[in-house]
């Protein structure tokens, strides 16, 4: 992962903005601009800008197995050099020129403004001297980033007065607000929002059709977290402050009532009294409770008979209830039509633009998932008339903002994003693209996107320029698509030492410019040297208006990539002015063939590229060859006599290959561009080369080749035999005999790490006295034994007086698996011995790397001692990932120790289950074409899953797709994107290539998948895509599987294998068993998997070795169990035998009634027609059978279930008229003897009446628990004025309908309520979840409403399963009625949180 450092600048304040009612929105605000710098060093953080946001997705130590931008930000302890190695290119100068200044280094303020944006280091100050108007004028740039901030400091013209900004998309979904709901203006001229609001509109603003798209968003959704975090705090505040207040008030009611009744004996009093305090108790819990989900703001969409307009209603957001209003807002369209922008409020001075898709049905509100996408334009084109010192590289360069970087994901980029902003690149006609964003990868240059970039860049003639990646400073860690795709012009990051006195303001700047230690290195797994070139990888730039500053430091080769790219539009800049044909296969091999190499040895390249661009040579260099035809030679490397695929360059790393000389076959193949025309480029094309290696004791190649259009190839032979241990760079070139001025027209690197044999026993390794200073990186190449599976190592420091900090790498490159890596940072305060273990693959090399960190150490003159020892260990088993098949039989295990001694401990867990599904619908759709179209005109189409699945108990899950996961680049699908919503439409998790684990509750859920891909044939084949659902155990769940001796042991159950001893030579053989039935979940379906791990040795660290679980050792293996059948009921069969004692008569007879009954269940009643068929049956078996209490309670199920009533006094009256008529047909008396006495368990006849007679029980407390609902209904639906007032009218079945009937009747019977409410009483616990809602009703009718609320707040509390809306609305309604206005705001929000009116788009 990247590491970062930060300091914040202090700057005059913002620009003041208009009255809060209306977004700010500005064409192009002029932005004040800073004349003095105030700098405050931040605490040095473990973490980078970008792994604080997406800490779920990271690992420790900071490896990058997650796409990620590529920046960093906060690192004062974690910056550092590389003295790897780099060949001194033909016809360059000596890297002393890059920036190298004495180590007493002194800054001016000029010289200071000008290491926060470094330019000098790259040439760009001498170009611009020389061609002053060739400042990026005419280059348009698309930023592949977390989006780009249009009101930031630098970012709104460029230096001849053009708009900066051309166009801000988010290419990732991730804010667009579905508005495919259409409604119309009343007569008032509102309309209903789509989260419920009543909006006014602005009656000036034009809408021929009349017609409003409708639309919300939670504003949440659209920040960054860290900024969701600023305003949680300040919402916060107000909310407490409120809460406060109410709950003084509730002390002081509670405080009165007790003065004024000191002694309470009376019932009501006692409940009344309670009421308060439940009041207050329930404010104090809110407050606990507290979880600030955000505000909603309303989106309306219309077409004004020209283009699509947008406005907002932000109220939720503002503290004044007269700000934020929909009809103040100034409109809004696509941001490329008038290049507005607006501001959602001043607390949370967030931009934003939107754009209007698929005619109205979709609107993306654009905002920056972090401050980097804002950062890197910065860096590459930013222009401040008043401070140039501090304007980006290109302050004439035009952009486009391309967010790719998802917010839901934090920030990490997604396949659909990258796609679309490769199409929305090719539609505006870019020059260049900077992309800041990357990760590992299992196939260099292969994959879906890789295609679209070879499409972009040979086809449309577009310049890739992307970041290295932050892994370094180990071999073969450049990610991708930046170190690994040839099209792409990886960038590595460089530190001058004007940048480490300025910018990183360090004590002592080193005496020369460097690679930073965390950038990544080359060369790819297929041998390609990776790194094309180093640029400044730090900078000073401009952040988005919401960080509350205007500019911030970040490094990283994030920031390397931009400074490339900015200095490439001064290029294209020139190109288009001089009228020079711009082509990224020109521009790239002028940058190659200009750069000044950095360090001194032919190794620094792998680090370095082939060097530190220069902007003013490369221009030089451009103009000298404008009339050359542009190509690519392409080249193909095959080893003779194999046919393994093609690679990029030669690279030998494991031992077998130092053995001989081996031969290699090179194919260079001229590529053209798709427009070059095929007679005067492509057939005269012919070239005299002659060929050049860099060693010819170890790397000869023929010296001439005659190249033409189709290409030749020639044998290149390595001879490593007699080279020393550790890492070799060479490279076979080739130059224009009659241009060499050109420099290499295509390079072969060879890259070679002779590793070191372990022979002694035990196997170990030392390397003593190794001298570091900052920035010293040594490597070493170690054979791995066979039979070594882990490595546990010692690295002892002495001899320096500071604190120093190192990075410890290992790297093992293994055949079709991503390099396997590790890392540990460690800090020495003082001289000291840190252990470590990581786990190695036998027969592999080894590359392990110490690198003092660039900035540790600085400012002092001692040398770091460090000596290393590193001991092979390992347990070789006969299978490595074990599958245990649901059977009772055991799977033995054989285990030796090839190297040494080892101590056997077996230890196995399985720790979480997999459960398959398959989808239960699949359906394919076309997108649309306003940004769903591919340059070749392909049509993208979706195919989007649904799986439902099911959880008995709350877990912590994880969906997995195994064909599509961990994927990004190396692929050839495009993209996905999985949701999990519940039964209400409220989505709780969602993800992409990498899922994320979400802790669920108990419930039904659907899972969404949505892929994409162009191909429908493919998409078919994935209609029954396996998805499996992966659950954790709690740790008390953790199941141990336990070892044996013998393979009777787990049926017999002796024989117990716990340790022992391997000796070399000595096979030891044990058995691993199944685990206990009892502790397999329950409810785990049949074939599904329970997944674990096992491991074999132990390690020798005093307390690491004693971990209890596998997983924590530096190797363990996988193992499985197959979920068996359930084991078969014995007590089925016994209902059979009693029914026979029935006649056939009446079975037959019970058998018709039930079957009855059960065409009356399934019987709709969505319209008259349908309730009437309802009816006649309903009334006909009621008739037939008058007190069969099942069919009575069928009846009022059916007529509770109904919905589109008419007229409800009518309906709550025939409710109850059904529940009296299952009331009637019960013997309660009976019934309640029945269920005091105890039955013999053991007497079926008895059994089968208590189940009856529960059964009867159950019939009647749901009756009574639906006609006292409907009572309480009937109430509040039958009232009558009374002197003025409203009373409660008082039902009865003997008082006639009429007011005037009641006030006349002197026989007025008690409450039926009452007495309904009591007699329920009688038979459950009012206060569990099904019959809770009466008790609610009853406290409520009481006007006790602190009870109420009580009451149902711990129904709901209590209810495992997905919330149930009327429960909530009931809620509302209480919290309305007791006047807690901001605790009524907060559940208002929840509600559209937990009951969306539809699910989210992708």
């Amino acid at each position: 992962m990247h590491i970062q450092h930060a300091i914040s600048c202090r700057f005059p304040k913002l620009p003041s903005k208009p009255p809060l009612h209306a977004p700010t929105l500005f064409p192009f605000p002029p932005s004040p601009l800073i004349s003095l710098f105030t700098l405050h060093n931040h605490h040095p953080t473990s973490h980078t800008h970008i792994s604080s946001i997406i800490n779920s997705r990271r690992t420790h130590y900071w490896v990058v197995h997650k796409a990620m931008p590529c920046s960093s930000s906060l690192t004062s302890c974690c910056a550092s050099g590389d003295s790897s190695s780099n060949i001194n290119s033909e016809n360059h100068d000596n890297n002393n020129t890059n920036g190298a200044t004495p180590r007493n280094l002194k800054l001016t303020q000029s010289t200071f403004l000008s290491s926060l944006m470094p330019k000098t280091e790259i040439g760009v100050d001498r170009f611009l001297h020389a061609y002053p108007s060739y400042d990026g004028r005419g280059a348009l740039i698309a930023i592949f980033d977390s989006g780009v901030d249009p009101a930031a400091a630098g970012l709104q013209v460029t230096s001849d007065g053009k708009p900066k900004i051309l166009d801000v998309l988010d290419c990732t979904g991730s804010g667009d607000v579905d508005t495919s709901k259409v409604v119309k203006a009343d007569a008032d001229g509102c309309i209903s929002g789509a989260s419920g609001t009543s909006l006014v509109i602005n009656d000036s603003w034009k809408n021929p059709s009349g017609q409003w798209h409708v639309g919300y968003k939670f504003v949440y959704e659209l920040f960054t977290e860290k900024l969701t975090s600023r305003l949680k705090k300040e919402r916060r505040k107000k909310w407490d402050k409120k809460n406060q207040e109410e709950i003084a008030n509730a002390v002081k009611q509670l405080d009165d009532f007790d003065q004024q009744h000191v002694k309470i004996e009376d019932a009501e009093l006692t409940k009344a009294r309670e009421d308060l305090q439940n009041r207050l108790d329930l404010l104090r819990k809110q407050s606990e409770s507290y979880d600030d989900k955000g505000p909603v703001i309303d989106v309306v969409v219309w077409h004004d008979g020209e283009v699509w307009r947008v406005a907002l209603d932000t109220q939720n957001i503002e503290d004044d209830p007269e700000c934020g209003k929909l009809a103040n807002f100034v409109p809004l369209t696509n941001y490329r039509i008038d290049r507005k922008y607006g501001v959602f409020s001043k607390l949370d001075a967030c931009t934003f633009v939107v754009n209007v898709y698929n005619d109205g049905k979709v609107v993306s509100i654009v905002t920056d998932s972090s401050p980097h996408g804002t950062h890197v334009a910065g860096i590459a084109a930013a222009f401040h008339p008043e401070e140039p010192l501090l304007n980006g590289v290109a302050p004439g360069a035009q952009l486009i903002s391309c967010k790719i970087g998802d917010s839901r994901l934090g920030s990490m980029e997604t396949g659909t994003g990258l796609t679309r902003a490769l199409i929305a690149a090719v539609e505006h006609k870019c020059d260049l693209i900077n992309m800041s964003y990357g990760e590992p990868t299992l196939l260099p240059d292969y994959g879906r996107f890789v295609d679209l970039v070879n499409e972009a860049v040979n086809k449309h003639r577009l310049i890739f320029v992307s970041s290295a990646g932050n892994s370094g400073p180990a071999l073969n860690t450049v990610g991708a698509p930046g170190g690994t795709s040839s099209s792409i012009i990886g960038v590595g990051a460089y530190v001058s030492p004007a940048m480490a006195a300025g910018a990183h303001s360090v004590v002592e700047s080193p005496s020369e410019g460097i690679e930073y230690t965390w950038s990544s290195r080359g060369p790819t797994t297929d041998g390609d040297l990776g790194v094309c070139i180093s640029a400044p990888g730090a900078a000073v730039a401009p952040v988005p208006m919401w960080t509350l500053q205007r500019r911030m430091l970040m490094n990283g080769t994030s920031m390397a990539s931009p400074s490339a790219c900015g200095g490439i539009a001064l290029l294209i800049s020139a190109m288009k002015a001089e009228g020079i044909n711009v082509s990224p296969y020109s521009v790239r091999k002028a940058l190659e063939n200009t750069s000044v190499p950095i360090g001194n040895s032919p190794e620094d390249k792998l680090s370095t590229g082939q060097g530190l661009m220069q902007v003013d040579k490369c221009y030089e260099y451009i103009k000298q060859c404008h009339n050359i035809p542009c190509v690519w030679y392409q080249v193909n490397i095959k080893q003779s006599g194999k046919t393994n695929p093609s690679s990029r360059g030669i690279y030998l790393r494991e031992a077998s290959a130092f053995q001989q000389s081996t031969e290699w076959t090179v194919e260079v193949d001229p590529k053209f561009h798709e427009d070059a025309n095929k007679i005067e480029e492509l057939a005269v094309f012919e070239e005299h080369i002659e060929l050049h290696s860099t060693d010819s004791s170890v790397v000869k190649a023929p010296d001439y080749l005659l190249l033409t259009h189709n290409g030749r190839t020639f044998n290149v032979i390595v001879d490593p035999t007699n080279l020393a241990d550790g890492l070799h760079y060479y490279e076979v070139y080739g130059i224009d005999c009659k241009a060499p001025w050109r420099g290499p027209l295509f390079r072969i690197p060879v890259t070679i790490t002779k590793p070191v044999a372990v022979t002694n026993r035990p196997p170990q390794v030392s390397f003593s006295k190794m001298l570091f200073q900052s920035g010293h990186v040594e490597r070493k190449y170690i054979e791995v034994p066979h039979g070594a599976s882990w490595v546990e190592g010692t690295m002892n420091t002495a001899s320096f007086d500071t604190t120093r900090r190192f990075f410890v790498d290992a790297v093992q490159i293994c055949p079709l698996h991503r390099p396997l890596t590790w890392r540990s940072v460690m800090t020495f305060s003082s001289p000291a011995a840190k252990s470590f273990a990581f786990k190695v693959v036998g027969g592999q090399t080894l590359e392990l790397v110490i690198a003092q960190f660039w900035s540790s150490g600085i400012g002092s003159q001692e040398t770091t001692s460090v000596d290393l020892k590193v001991m092979f260990h390992g347990v070789k088993v006969n299978q490595e990932e074990i599958v245990l098949d649901g059977s009772e039989a055991p799977v033995r295990i054989n285990a030796e120790a090839l190297l040494a001694s080892e101590r056997l401990a077996p230890l196995a867990i399985l720790n979480k289950i997999r459960i398959p599904y398959r989808p239960t619908d699949a359906k394919i759709s076309a997108l649309t074409t306003d940004r769903d179209k591919l340059p070749s005109g392909k049509q993208i189409l979706a195919l989007t899953l649904t799986y439902k699945i099911k959880l008995e108990d709350g877990a912590e899950v994880t969906p997995q797709i195994p064909v599509l996961n961990d994927r990004i680049y190396d692929t050839k699908f495009e993209s996905q994107f999985y949701m999990i919503s519940d039964s209400n439409k409220r989505v709780y998790s969602s993800g992409d290539a990498y899922p994320n684990s979400k802790k669920l509750p108990k419930g039904e859920y659907n899972v969404r998948l949505y892929v994409r891909h162009e191909n429908l044939q493919i998409l078919e084949k994935m209609k029954q895509l396996v998805l499996f659902i992966e659950r954790n155990f709690e740790d008390k769940d953790v199941i141990r599987l336990p070892f044996f001796s013998q393979p009777d042991g787990p049926l017999i159950g002796n024989g117990s294998f716990k340790s022992s001893t391997l000796v070399p030579g000595m096979k030891e053989g044990f058995y691993l068993g199944p685990p206990p039935l009892d502790k397999i979940p329950k409810n785990a379906p049949q074939g599904s998997v329970l997944v674990g791990a096992i491991s074999y040795g132990k390690l020798s660290f005093a307390g690491l070795g004693e971990q209890k679980n596998p997983e924590k050792l530096p190797v363990s293996h996988r193992v499985s169990y197959i979920v068996p059948p359930n084991k078969i009921e014995e007590e089925k069969g016994k209902s059979s035998s009693l029914a026979s004692k029935k006649t056939v008569s009446e079975r037959l007879e019970e058998e018709v009634r039930d079957a009855k009954m059960k065409v009356l269940g399934g019987l709709k009643q969505e319209n008259d027609e349908e309730l009437l068929e309802w009816k006649k049956l309903s009334d006909s078996l009621k008739s037939e059978y008058p007190k069969y209490t099942p069919l009575l309670a069928k009846i009022l199920e059916g007529l509770v279930s109904r919905s589109n009533i008419k007229d409800k006094l009518q309906h709550h009256e025939e409710v109850i008229d059904a529940a009296n008529a299952v009331i009637d047909s019960i013997e309660t008396e009976e019934l309640a003897k029945f269920l005091a006495l105890k039955h013999d368990q053991d007497d079926d006849e008895a059994e089968k009446k208590k189940k009856e007679m529960e059964l009867t029980r159950d019939h009647l407390a749901e009756t009574l628990y639906q006609k006292g609902l409907s009572l309480a209904e009937l109430e509040s639906l039958k009232y009558c004025l009374s002197n003025t007032d409203l009373t409660w009218c008082i039902l009865s079945k003997e008082v006639d309908k009429t007011d005037e009937q009641s006030k006349d009747d002197s026989t007025i019977r008690p409450n039926l309520f009452e007495e309904n409410f009591n007699e329920l009483k009688k038979w459950v616990d009012l206060k569990s979840k099904k019959y809770g809602i009466l008790l609610v009703t009853n406290e409520k009718r009481k006007q006790r409403l602190g009870t109420a609320l009580k009451v149902l707040t711990d129904i709901i509390q209590d209810d495992a399963e997905p919330a149930k809306k009327k429960f909530y609305e009931l809620k509302l309604s209480l919290i309305e009625e007791m006047g807690w206005s901001h605790v009524a705001t907060y559940e208002r929000q929840w509600m559209l949180v937990r009951f969306p009116p539809s699910l989210p788009l992708f």
